[in-house]
């Protein structure tokens, strides 16, 4: 079955990730989303085990996910 998602965004688009408990691991997902060409900026809520990309050209959700995965976590789908 495939997704309703689209694969890239451009904009705002907030996903969600497991395992983020703290500054630590706010730290490591900014830094390895950020590094994602496009990327303007990140926000991470830890409360809400969210994080929001924003980018201007479209971004490839599976950067993303590989990002989130070098960091030592993982999107939730």
């Amino acid at each position: 079955m495939l997704s309703k998602t689209p694969r890239t965004f451009v904009g705002s688009t907030t996903f969600t990730i497991t395992g983020m408990t703290c500054a630590h691991c706010r730290r490591a997902v900014t830094e390895e989303i950020s590094g994602v060409a496009g990327v303007e900026s990140v926000t991470v809520d830890l409360a809400t085990g969210t994080v929001t990309v924003t980018a201007s050209a479209p971004l490839d959700r599976a950067d993303i996910a590989a990002a989130v995965d070098e960091a030592g976590y993982a999107l939730v789908p």
